[in-house]
């Protein structure tokens, strides 16, 4: 499996942000993360790019271990944050170089230019963060992200700030990696876009996964959900469906 989460455990003080999480993610594949607010979702997908160390458990990018083997599971993974946060005084196009420099890509010049037409920031290459909008500076974000070829790519929020054309392109450009072969996980709480691209769905609730599967498969195990798209499938399973059967 590209991804593989046995037992993660992330506690802050007396808080359990993150509690005894499961699951994998097979190549090709692209796993929904949702949840209510507070669930866990960021803190589990900062824990699987490396940025915050399980307080127990174990988590593996394609074989390794991301504690004690941290650098060859890092240069396989790209972790896309919900915040854009962006070097004041670098341009769109110094920000891919500096990425692009640091893993070593290959073929920068051609990578860097099918990116910026894919994601729509022709025009863009020679302008600073301050000029851009949010939804622009999100897509900056990405595109530092996919400028290598990482074949565990996590997504928090990526569709935050973009237009309804912006957010249709995103949805190709997900795709189009999971087509490649590269294993996905994307957190949003826009319900509708995770039931179109994703092949399977993770719900948090309070830390903890409180379903796993396909939509089909979590409409069939909650009750009185038979048919239901994945917004009314996720507020019977969190407690918040205000009209239950």
């Amino acid at each position: 499996m590209s991804i593989s989460v046995e037992r993660l455990t992330r506690v802050y003080g007396d808080f359990i942000a993150v509690d005894d999480l499961s699951f994998e993610v097979a190549p090709g594949e692209i796993v929904g993360l949702i949840g209510p607010n507070g669930a866990g979702k960021t803190t589990t997908l900062r824990s699987l790019a490396g940025i915050l160390r399980p307080t127990s458990g174990r988590v593996r990018i394609d074989g390794h271990d991301l504690v004690g083997d941290p650098l060859e599971a890092k240069r396989r993974l790209a972790f896309m944050p919900d915040e854009p946060h962006l070097f004041e005084y670098l341009t769109v196009d110094e920000h891919l170089r500096l990425v692009a420099r640091l893993y070593g890509v290959d073929d920068f010049e051609r990578r860097a230019r099918a990116l910026v037409n894919e994601l729509e920031l022709a025009g863009k290459e020679r302008s600073l963060p301050g000029a851009l909008s949010r939804g622009m500076r999100q897509k900056v974000v990405i595109a530092c992200g996919l400028v290598r070829d990482a074949s565990v790519l996590l997504f928090d929020e990526p569709l935050t700030g973009l237009d309804p054309i912006g957010i249709r392109r995103m949805r190709e450009t997900i795709l189009a990696r999971g087509r490649a072969g590269a294993a996905i996980m994307v957190s949003s709480h826009l319900l509708h876009l995770v039931e179109e691209i994703c092949t399977r769905v993770i719900i948090m609730d309070r830390g903890r996964k409180i379903a796993d599967g396909t939509v089909a498969e979590l409409a069939s195990r909650a009750e009185g959900a038979a048919g239901s798209n994945l917004e009314q499938i996720f507020l019977r399973v969190t407690g918040h469906d205000p009209d239950p059967p």
